[in-house]
């Protein structure tokens, strides 16, 4: 069940630049869109280490 509610915090934040600054969500859209396959896999996996330390931190608290 937390895990469902962590996915639906997810969508929420993932929903609050384009409702809140559409034309600047859609231009960082356009220039990531413009990086290489090196580039966006280092941004997944910083995005994964920084979230699994996140978790690690928030659950041993």
């Amino acid at each position: 069940m937390e895990l469902l509610a962590a996915l639906c915090l997810v969508l929420v934040f993932e929903g609050l630049m384009p409702f809140l600054a559409p034309k600047a969500w859609r231009e960082t859209m356009m220039k990531v869109a413009q990086f290489n396959d090196g580039q966006l896999r280092m941004i997944g996996l910083i995005c994964i280490v920084l979230g699994l330390v996140s978790y690690w931190v928030t659950t041993s608290l």
